[in-house]
């Protein structure tokens, strides 16, 4: 992003990003290139700045300045919304997968809005200000969930290609759906026959075993953990009285199948009150407060 303003001063933001387990080979290559001759201390939020504090220090010189994560999650994402117009979009027509498509949309008053941080795991966070928020929920089946399940299901190492499995199944062959239970839909509680009454529910019986492909189970891998993030963000959405819910994080990167997904579960399920919002920058909101917190200080 070029011509950026950022306490008071102009420039460009580079957004780099590697896996966790490329950590070691980062360090190497900031020692290699003697980093620390040009910078002492380096910005660092989540669990990896505390787990891997001794190691900045011994191996690269580094003095990490832990920052909180949440913080540095909303101070970045609200930054990045005020300087761009396209930053924040939604999905038009989300119950209509032939008609939907990218909309932007102009965040210019936020508040309330409820921010779901999708990494390894979730936060959900009601944010009333800049300084105004709190953590209302959370789960443990976030985007490790998906990669750890693709992992074992389908021998797949990679985020990215666990997502191109995702992109090439039919989940319906590995889940019970309502009609496999009732024949057709359950119409007294307004359930089609559609919905997923059961993630992995087909698996109990051997020919259903033998006859899904790698692709389906990721695909129903990535479904699962969605629904599963959307039903909760539905029900704090409900109970803070928010229509506005803003999905960041990492998981979200690419993965346009799932965005999909929660823009209709919130449409749908909602009859239209709640919308999914998403942002461009998704997984690097953390990175970006980081960086202003050390500006606002320098």
């Amino acid at each position: 992003m070029k011509g950026l303003e950022l306490c008071g001063r102009m420039g460009n933001l580079h957004f780099i990003r590697f896996p966790t387990q490329d950590l070691p080979a980062f360090l190497r290559m900031t020692r290699d290139k003697q980093f620390s001759r040009l910078h002492k201390t380096l910005c660092a939020t989540g669990g990896g700045a505390y787990k891997f504090e001794a190691d900045f220090q011994t191996i690269a010189g580094l003095q990490l300045v832990k920052l909180d994560e949440l913080d540095c999650v909303i101070r970045g994402a609200l930054y990045m919304n005020s300087s761009g117009p396209s930053e924040c979009f939604y999905l038009e027509n989300p119950t209509h997968p032939e008609q939907c498509f990218l909309k932007p949309y102009p965040l210019e008053n936020p508040y309330p809005f409820l921010l779901v941080n999708i990494g390894s795991g979730v936060s959900i966070l009601t944010v009333h200000s800049r300084d105004n928020f709190k953590r209302v929920s959370g789960t443990s089946l976030g985007g490790g969930t998906f990669l750890g399940l693709c992992c074992l299901l389908t021998g797949c190492s990679t985020f990215e290609e666990a997502l191109e499995l995702a992109s090439r199944g039919e989940s319906t062959q590995v889940d019970k759906l309502v009609r496999d239970i009732y024949g057709g839909d359950y119409e007294r509680f307004g359930l089609p026959g559609w919905i997923v009454a059961s993630s992995f529910g087909n698996m109990i019986y051997k020919e259903q075993r033998d006859s899904v492909s790698k692709e389906d189970l990721a695909r129903a891998a990535l479904v699962t953990v969605t629904n599963n993030i959307g039903s909760i963000s539905r029900m704090c959405a409900l109970n803070e009285n928010i229509e506005r819910v803003v999905f960041v994080g990492n998981f979200l990167r690419g993965n346009m199948l799932s965005m999909k997904l929660l823009a209709y579960s919130m449409e749908y399920w909602s009859a239209g009150r709640l919308k999914a919002l998403f942002l461009q920058h998704e997984g690097y909101f953390g990175a970006v407060g980081s960086l202003l917190e050390l500006l606002k200080s320098s």
